[in-house]
């Protein structure tokens, strides 16, 4: 069984490879300077802001944020898997990929897995067939027609149809007794057992768990089907029937049209949330290709995680009944520690009794979309207005009601700018300042904890870092003044310890931790200050945990170089992370004036970094001993005394 591609080869390869041939057979490039550049291929431009660098065989648009190295290129323009995508740029170098041997059991789980996606294909296959071929598809064929679904969107959806039966998918696909226990874990298929519990001896053991029911595939990223939704054809109950949870298969994690909806968008710069599988169809069918549902559960933190991952704006669009408004505030919920700057979310509520698939066929698509445009409302609006009804905002009372709702609502969202305007949209409808808002969340978490019973306070939760907006980012070659990017703050120069040359005014530094990310990236040789990365692996702050992760990195690959670097990341670490680095290494460490940006010691900087960490984690621990005198919680060691002295006698300098 086929394993990994060792990262040794993916090296080779991204050195044989030139990124600027790869690129320049799919997307015409014209040499700028020591440079190539073109209209980004991701995004509709006019004027060319996609770069091509031969030295560092990276591209990065200053527009869209698209970067990577050569198999990144080939994974977003002809949407490969990283596995797919080395091994097209292993052929164009007419090389053959090797595979790595598994351990024993991860060759069984990986055989397995393989076993199920072939499995789950056939079966797709089979639906897709019956539903043309089958005696009693006209049926099924009716109802769609009537539900104004078009043979295309039927195919390109890979609508099928489970025949009236009990065992027509097992006598097509499960002759042995082996294949029918594999459908069986596919969830295709059930045991039958009897009263008691046990398999009745010398009989069939299973029967189609998908009777007569019009059936949608769910695919996974890859586009292979690893699930189904049945929609039932007569009045038999459950109206629609989803695929158990397999060894493939986590509904938590997926949604329904992610695929299609990639396939369908270059760019996808919005996601709308439905609840069935027929509401995506439906706008599909009128030409909007960007639906997404979840699969028979609520929509959870996961969910909204994978769709922020494709698109920077989500618009749940929900029935405007008790359920459906029930269904929206989960989904606000789930949402909130997803909200980094840059993420937008949107709620629209339809009239009751009305669904995004019949509201679409009354209204057409131009409409609908222009609905949303119009009447979906933004998250600030949405939760603000949900917590107030049935409060009076015009009374002191009801403004105290508003604030112990939304307070330890909005304590959920990450660090950045998002969150700080939430809080003083919270302030301008209570009357409440900051402070004293801050006072109410801990109030609300110390109840929260009695009502628990805790026997310890919670961890403190760590500011998380702000994420950059979608502002262009400085280039190489701009001059003048520039605004920093929204992740950057104003250059501070160190408390004891000053940098060698002072930093002039219209520079800007990123905040400690992803300084020491972009230093490592620019200067890998600093790694060497630091021994053991574990400390780093341990943190409750990602950006340090992030950080240890590149230390790590370039601890085993001492002599990689940059493209190296992203190439092993690309085959082993998540994607999210890899669009920080990216970021980080296509700006400089430093953002200002480009003739300004020489005006730095690397090795004093990544130090500073270091020092400014240490003396927050020092105060951090010292607020919290001065917090556990204050609540009489226990008493402290003489070490624990010593330090609060040192430090009340710090702070009296």
């Amino acid at each position: 069984m086929a394993g990994k591609i060792p990262q040794h080869f993916i090296d080779d390869l991204l050195a044989r490879a030139d990124i600027v041939e790869v690129i320049d057979s799919r997307v015409k490039l014209r040499k700028t300077g020591k440079n190539y550049s073109a209209c980004c291929p991701f995004h509709d431009e006019k004027t060319p802001s996609f770069t091509v660098s031969p030295q560092k065989q990276f591209y990065y648009c200053f527009g869209c944020g698209a970067n990577g190295n050569a198999v990144g290129f080939l994974m977003e323009y002809d949407r490969l898997g990283f596995p797919e995508a080395v091994e097209k740029l292993a052929a164009s170098q007419g090389l053959e990929v090797p595979r790595e041997q598994l351990a024993p059991g991860q060759e069984q789980r990986q055989r397995r897995s393989q076993s199920l996606y072939q499995i789950t294909e056939k079966a797709a296959d089979y639906f897709r067939a019956q539903l043309r071929e089958h005696p009693s598809a006209g049926r099924a064929i009716a109802y769609l027609r009537q539900r104004g679904l078009s043979g295309e969107i039927a195919r390109d959806f890979g609508i099928g149809l489970a025949p009236p039966g009990w065992d027509n998918l097992l006598n097509h696909l499960g002759d042995s007794a082996e294949k029918a226990d594999q459908l069986e874990l596919a969830g295709l298929a059930i045991r039958r057992q009897d009263s008691d519990g046990t398999t009745k001896p010398g009989a069939r053991h299973h029967y189609d768990r998908f009777r007569n029911r019009i059936m949608f595939p769910i695919r996974d990223r890859q586009g292979r089907a690893i699930a189904f939704g049945g929609r039932v054809l007569g009045d038999e109950k459950p109206k629609y029937l989803n695929s158990p949870e397999t060894p493939i298969f986590h509904k938590g994690r997926e949604l329904y049209g992610l695929w299609e909806a990639r396939q369908a968008n270059r760019e996808l710069e919005r996601l709308i949330l439905v609840e069935g599988y027929m509401d995506v169809v439906a706008l599909a069918q009128f030409g909007i290709r960007c639906a997404v549902a979840t699969l028979g559960t609520a929509c959870g933190e996961e969910h909204i995680q994978l769709a922020f991952r494709h698109a920077p704006e989500l618009v749940f669009c929900f029935d405007g009944d008790r359920a459906g408004r029930s269904a929206a505030r989960r989904a606000m919920e789930s949402a909130l520690p997803q909200m980094q700057d840059g993420h937008s979310l949107r709620f629209l509520l339809l009239p009751e009794g009305e669904d995004p698939d019949t509201l679409v066929r009354q209204l057409g698509g131009e409409r609908f979309t222009q609905l949303i445009e119009e009447q979906a409302r933004p998250l600030e609006d949405f939760l603000f207005d949900l917590l107030a009804e049935g409060i009076n905002l015009q009374t002191m009372d009801g403004r105290a009601r508003l604030s112990k709702l939304a307070a330890p609502l909005l304590d959920q969202l990450p660090a950045g700018v998002y969150r700080q305007l939430m809080f003083q949209q919270l302030a301008a409808r209570t009357g409440l300042d900051r402070d004293t808002l801050e006072e109410v969340i801990s109030t609300e978490k110390t109840r929260a904890q009695a009502a628990q019973v805790q026997t310890q306070a919670q961890p403190r939760r760590e500011p998380q870092p702000e994420q950059a907006g979608a502002e262009r980012p400085p280039g190489p070659d701009d001059h003048g003044d520039i605004p920093p990017p929204p992740e950057y703050e104003p250059a501070r120069e160190p408390r004891r310890s000053p940098s060698p040359e002072p930093r002039r005014s219209g520079q800007y530094r990123l905040p400690a931790e992803r300084m020491l990310i972009a230093l490592l990236l620019h200067h890998p040789q600093l790694a060497q200050q630091i021994g053991d990365s574990r400390r780093f692996l341990d943190s409750d702050h990602p950006d340090l945990r992030l950080f240890g992760e590149v230390l790590e990195v370039i601890h085993q690959r001492p002599d990689c170089n940059q493209n190296q670097f992203f190439g092993h990341w690309m085959a082993h670490k998540d994607k999210q992370s890899l669009e920080i680095l990216t970021r980080l290494s296509s700006n400089h460490p430093i953002a200002g004036n480009h003739d300004r940006q020489m005006e730095y010691d690397p090795q004093a900087e990544f130090s500073d970094c270091l020092r400014r960490l240490e003396l927050a984690e020092q105060k951090r621990r010292n607020r919290d001993l001065l917090e556990q005198l204050k609540g009489g919680s226990g008493k402290l060691s003489a070490e624990e005394q010593m330090a609060l002295l040192a430090h009340w006698r710090r702070s009296r300098e």
